[in-house]
């Protein structure tokens, strides 16, 4: 018998089909979404400001150096016994993680993602991980949209948009920049740019936006006057500083892959916690400025004070010396991605859209001092540099210039610089993009043939799932075979035209088809002398099911012109996808994503 709240779900999807046109709930629908997602995004905040609050009493003070090493090192274990004991589920990281639901899991994901990264961010961000919100808000955000979308019944399409919408609804909510977090699912997650698309995702931003002032006030996580103008005197060194966060974002991209593979050689998580904890504690203890995720750092450097930026060193260095501030604000940037991938190594749960933001702040100033201090009578502006050095990291690190632009200049009301923000964001974006294809969120997922792009096309590919066209009913030969039990035990029972060869452990040597025998096949006397091994032969291409995606398989069907392609599995046959099939699930499939 139903439960209670399932009747009155059921009677609102009847009266809700009785009374509000599919439009108008997608409508509702979105805007309770951008409000759940700001609701998470909330949570998220207060959490790790609470954590970071009880770290910060009197009592912990007198300690604070030496606090640096134990408190990142308990929040790692801390986060280890929730996902072993209590979870005991994988927590991906939120971008990439919403991305793949998207290309290959129908927008499905799972309810726990709605408070796995609630819990475990906070404590790695708020003990002192090196890493961001950004993405475990995404990652809550969009399983909030996807398992709404999933309880009111809604298609495929309209779920992929209500991930959008959440997304969009998690960045507004954090930086209080509606008009970036559209730009943001439009450019990140590829959502279709259509006026059916663009209603949704304004409604969520706004939601959004609003549940987090009525609960957050007008506090900002980034604070900025612009004093400086922008003068084209400046340009060139504009220009330097495009090239130079294009190279530190290619350094971040090699950074975070090289430590991330070295991590996955430990298969038992509890030594990588071990090796990792150990090596993040240490690093925060030298450079205390890498602690958590970096605001202080940002808006201190923003209002010109590097003394309070850099904080307390556990090294007697003269401060007022200039270029030791450079070096350290260098080393800052060069050590933030190493600190943030370390963590993620060791099993922490956080987001690098933080951490890209602090590297890019760092470089910035560093920039800006040396030009100031270099001696040739040169200056510019430390806290535009500042401003505009995390544009260009984020440009080349997300792969998101235009998400880049808005929101730097949406959060910091920088709108009469956007003439440098769109130079540093457009050089950083093309030099990062030529040595580094895709970003760190979907670089992997572009491997394995999985990224979602603005190609429809090459969506819908993607979106099919090679099981279902696997056609595994064909009857097996085998090379000693003679023409009269082929006859007797394969074309008489089967209505295929071809038969695959393999040997006794299954391995595929080949393919006999109908009209290699048609001519011989009435000819009784050589029913007893003609083998499977003297007539088979290679088949036009073969399938290869761990290494091959959607999109290999349409270009081996073009390439090789047959309609018929084995597929092998673990180096065993396993079956036959045929053009035809292929193309119809293709059909199937596009009327599906494409329905409204």
């Amino acid at each position: 018998m139903p439960s209670r709240p399932k009747k009155i779900l059921r009677k609102l999807l009847i009266w809700k089909y009785k009374h509000i046109s599919e439009r108008n709930f997608i409508y509702i629908l979105s805007i309770l979404v951008g409000f759940l997602a700001g609701i998470g995004t909330v949570l998220l905040k207060n959490f790790t400001h609470y954590i970071q609050l009880l770290l910060d009493l009197n009592f912990f003070k007198n300690y604070k150096s030496s606090l640096y090493f134990i408190f990142p090192i308990f929040g790692l274990v801390l986060v280890y016994i929730i996902k072993k004991v209590w979870l005991k589920k994988h927590i991906g990281h939120g971008i990439s993680t919403t991305l793949h639901a998207i290309s290959k899991l129908n927008g499905i994901i799972p309810r726990y993602n709605t408070y796995a990264s609630l819990i475990t961010a906070p404590i790695t961000a708020g003990f002192g991980g090196s890493v961001g919100l950004q993405g475990p808000a995404v990652s809550v955000g969009a399983a909030l949209g996807s398992n709404t979308a999933r309880l009111f019944h809604m298609n495929i399409k309209t779920r992929m948009l209500l991930i959008g919408c959440a997304s969009a609804g998690a960045m507004a909510s954090m930086f209080k920049a509606p008009i970036a977090a559209i730009v943001f699912a439009l450019e990140v997650f590829s959502l279709d740019i259509a006026f059916a698309s663009l209603v949704p995702l304004l409604l969520a931003s706004v939601s959004a936006i609003v549940t987090s002032y009525f609960f957050m006030g007008t506090d900002v996580l980034l604070r900025f006057e612009l004093v400086d103008k922008f003068e084209i005197k400046d340009i060139l060194f504009y220009i330097i500083l495009g090239l130079s966060t294009g190279l530190a974002s290619v350094y971040f991209s090699k950074v975070f892959f090289r430590v991330a593979n070295y991590f996955k050689r430990f298969e038992s998580r509890f030594k990588r916690l071990v090796i990792g904890a150990l090596i993040i504690g240490i690093m925060l203890y030298i450079i205390p400025p890498l602690y958590g995720e970096g605001y202080g750092l940002m808006n201190n450097l923003l209002k010109g004070d590097h003394m309070a930026a850099i904080g307390n060193i556990p090294f007697n260095l003269d401060l007022t010396n200039i270029w030791i501030v450079i070096a350290l604000l260098i080393g800052i940037t060069i050590f933030k991605a190493i600190a943030m991938t370390i963590t993620f190594g060791a099993g922490g749960v956080g987001g690098v859209f933080i951490p890209t933001l602090v590297m890019g702040s760092a470089l910035g100033n560093a920039f800006a001092k040396v030009i100031n201090n270099i001696g040739l009578g040169f200056h510019v502006s430390e806290s535009n540099f500042t401003l505009i050095g995390m544009t260009g990291l984020m440009a080349g690190v997300l792969h998101a210039p235009l998400t880049a632009i808005f929101l730097i200049a949406e959060i910091t009301g920088g709108y009469e610089l956007f003439v440098p923000l769109m130079i540093v964001a457009a050089i950083s974006y093309a030099f990062t993009k030529y040595f580094v294809a895709h970003s760190i969120y979907t670089l992997k997922l572009a491997e394995r043939g999985e990224l979602i792009t603005h190609d429809k096309d090459k969506n819908v590919l993607m979106m099919l799932e090679i099981d279902k066209v696997i056609e595994t009913n064909f009857i097996l030969l085998s090379p000693e075979m003679k023409l009269g039990e082929i006859l007797k035990n394969a074309v008489a029972k089967s209505s295929r035209n071809h038969f695959p060869v393999v040997s006794e452990e299954t391995e595929f040597l080949g393919v006999i088809r109908l009209d290699d025998i048609r001519n011989i096949m009435f000819d009784s006397k050589l029913y007893d002398k003609v083998k499977v091994a003297d007539l088979m032969h290679a088949d036009a291409g073969i399938i290869i099911y761990e290494k091959d995606n959607m999109q290999q398989i349409m270009k081996e069907f073009r390439t090789s012109g047959a309609w018929n392609l084995p597929v092998i599995k673990n180096g065993k046959y396993y079956g036959y996808i045929s053009k035809s099939r292929l193309l119809t699930a293709y059909r199937q499939k596009l009327i599906h994503v494409t329905s409204s």
